[in-house]
Order: C-alpha cells, then structure tokens, then sequence
C-alpha cells in the first residue's frame, strides 16, 4: 500500500496534474466518438458499411501522413503549445461533424474533409504526448506516470463510453460529437497552463526538417526492439482498424441489438485497461519489450467471440482481458521508449512509431466494409483474429524483442520480473 500512496504522490505535482486533467478530458471526448460516428454515419440515409469505412479512412489517412511532420514539430517547439494547437483542431473538426448530422446535411465530400481535419490534429497531438512525459517528470518516475495517465483515459474511457453510447440512443449521435468538441476545447485550455520553455527545443531548431526526420529515423532504426514491435503493430493495427471501426459495430447493429451492445464492449475493453494500470503500476519486468509482447496475442479474443457469434457477456469478457493486455502492454512500450531515447529526439521517434504503427490502418478500413459484404462479418472477423495473433507471434523471434533488459527497479518501486 506504501508504494500506491508514492505513485498517488505525484497528483501534488502542478503540472503533472494539469497534464492528467487535459489528457483525461480529452479521453472522454474521443470516447464519445467511436459509438457516435459509427451509428451516426450508419443511420444517413443510404449509408453502408462502405460509407462508415470512407469517414474513418478519411480520418486515418491524414493521421498517417501528417505523422512525421508533428513528430519534427514537436521536438522543436515547446510541446505544451503543439498539444494546445492539436486539441483546438481536434474540436473544431468535431463541431462541425457534430453541425453537420445535426442539421441533416451529410454530404460525404464534407464529412471526409472534416473528419481528415481531425486526422491532421492527431498527427500533431500524437507525438507531443509522447515527448511530453518526461520534460514534465523525472526519469525514475516514468512508469508511474504512463501509468497514471492510463488510469485517467481509461477511467474516462469507460465513462465516455457509457455516456455516449446513452447519448446516441436517447438523442442522436450529432450531440455525441458535440460533446466530444466541447471536451477538446476544455483539453486545450487546462495544457495550454503547462509551462515549457523554447530553450528546450533550441538545439532541434538549429536542423532543416530533412535533417531531423533523418536524424530520427537514424535513432529509430539503429533499435531492433523498436522496429520489429512496429512492424508487427503496423498489421496488428489494420486488423484492429477493421475489426473495430466497422466489423464490430456492423455485429452489433445486425446480432447484437445496436448501440447499446458495441457500447458495452467498448466499456468492457477500457474496464480491462483500467485493471491494467493497477498492475502496470507495480510489475518492474526485467524484459520489458518481451512481457509487453507476450501480451498481444490474447487481445485478439473479442474478434474471435464476435466471429463465433458467443453471446454478448462472453464477448465483453474478452474485451475486458483486450483491454488489460492492451494497457500493459502501452505502459511498459511508453516507458521503454521514454528510457532508451533521447530526449531531444524523442517526439520525432515515436512519430515514426505511430507512422509504422498506423500505416496499414486506413487499408483495414477501407477493406472492412466491402470485406463484410463479400463474406459476411463473421469470417472477416475470424480473420482479424488470425491476424492479431500471427504477427504477435512472429515479432518474437527478434532477439532483442526477446532480451531487452530495464534498469533494476528501485527498493519498493514495484515487483520485478524476468
């Protein structure tokens, strides 16, 4: 119990917990948004599983393409400020995909510039979150805040989850995104109260944009535990894609009952990473990259029940031990990478992380609404599943995913493991 009170110590912290606040808030807004583009865009007149795949490709494609661009910009200005700039992108793009099913005018060339607007925004925010951490804390308490963070956005995951999926049955899914717009803004506010000076990013200012993504990907490359768990994210991530931006919600809306049961499982996935932080707080493995990938293959249990067709509380369950994995699994790959990376360089890192991570995403979203029209939902899911577990497996035979050693845990730091 002392150790939980050492880790709760940090909320004294000013901007560690106006850093939780923004991302916690900001959690809860996205939370709104998966149930309420879903069953907004599906209940358009006319709409298909093709049209939900365009909107979410629409987002996804500027995520990706934008990537590197925030990574560079991120270790070059003060990253509180990029932070502010993405979450006030972010809200316009949902105020007026909120304005738009709310009025009734939905034409599909406005909702994909919108929704790649808030695309753009993610590729900004992504990598400033990243590097943020551990200009906002010490070394020796990275784990403990990746943590930390985990508990709010999952915490808010499950609410956000629960709200929005009440929200799109009782109102429409046009003030879902409202809602998701108002949390963003607030988001802005409370991280544009952090302080980072520019002196901090001085020597990356010195640099041509060429030289830092060059600079960045000498820095990604040289880490085979890097490249290889991206390269298995970036097929794990377009199976993910698939199976959770159109596959599920169309199981749902067909066998399931709508909204309300891809709600429930979305909140049983985030129940789960809520569990996962309580253990990511106090579990200090030795190989830290290994563990995290030994986690991955069970995340492909919910696709595999959906597949199935088992009944919705087994599927839940499987959402629930997702989520723990998936929370596990972010904590220890987060920390790892805030250790072994420059810090000066680190935002630029991880953006070619999300890049190879994210990369195949928008193709899984695309191929899932004419996939389900081919053969179904169920076997595209059995599919995803397959997926999952086979590039989990196959990152394992690289020999520093499998060796990577942390630094010894501190005395009372946690439980370590080999």
């Amino acid at each position: 119990m002392h150790s939980y009170r050492r880790d709760l110590d940090m909320l004294r912290d000013r901007r560690f917990t106006l850093l939780l606040a923004a991302r916690t808030i900001s959690v809860l807004g996205s939370s709104f948004a998966p149930v309420a583009l879903a069953f907004g865009i599906l209940a358009l007149p006319g709409a298909t599983a093709t049209t939900l795949s365009v909107v979410l490709a629409a987002e996804a494609l500027p995520t990706v393409a934008f990537m590197l661009v925030g990574g560079v910009i991120a270790d070059r200005l003060p990253r509180h400020r990029v932070m502010m700039a993405g979450e006030t992108i972010n809200a316009g793009a949902f105020f007026c995909l909120a304005a738009m099913l709310l009025t009734g005018w939905t034409p599909l060339p406005a909702l994909v510039a919108a929704a790649a607007i808030s695309g753009i925004a993610i590729a900004i925010l992504f990598p400033a979150l990243t590097g943020i951490i551990p200009d906002v804390v010490p070394a020796d308490r990275l784990q403990t805040a990746n943590a930390l963070l985990g508990l709010g956005a999952n915490i808010s995951r499950v609410a956000g989850l629960v709200l929005g999926g009440a929200t799109v049955v009782l109102l429409g899914g046009g003030w879902a995104l409202v809602v998701s717009g108002a949390m963003f803004a607030v988001a802005a506010v409370l991280v544009a109260a952090l302080r980072l000076t520019p002196a901090q990013r001085s020597a990356s200012e010195r640099h041509s944009v060429l030289a830092d993504l060059r600079d960045g990907w000498r820095e990604f490359i040289s880490r085979q535990w890097l490249w290889v768990v991206v390269a298995q994210f970036s097929v794990l991530v377009m199976a993910v894609q698939a199976a959770h931006g159109v596959l599920g919600p169309l199981m749902a809306k067909e066998h399931l009952g709508g909204a309300a049961a891809w709600s429930a499982i979305l909140a049983g996935e985030a129940i789960g990473m809520i569990g996962g932080v309580f253990v990511a707080l106090r579990l200090r493995p030795r190989r830290p990259i290994l563990v995290a990938t030994l986690l991955t293959p069970p995340t492909a249990l919910p696709y595999l029940l959906l597949g199935l067709g088992a009944p919705l509380w087994m599927i839940i369950i499987g959402a629930v031990v997702m989520g723990v994995c998936f929370d596990i699994f972010g904590v220890l790959w987060s920390t790892t990478m805030q250790r072994e990376i420059p810090a000066d360089s680190l935002s630029r890192v991880s953006s070619y992380d999300a890049l190879g991570s994210l990369m195949f995403g928008p193709i899984g979203l695309l191929l899932a609404g004419p996939l389900a029209i081919l053969t179904g939902p169920k076997p595209a899911l059995l599919g995803c599943a397959a997926i999952v577990v086979l590039a989990s497996l196959a990152a394992l035979l690289s020999p520093e995913v499998r060796r990577l050693r942390a630094p010894a845990p501190a005395e009372g730091d946690g439980v370590a493991s080999h």
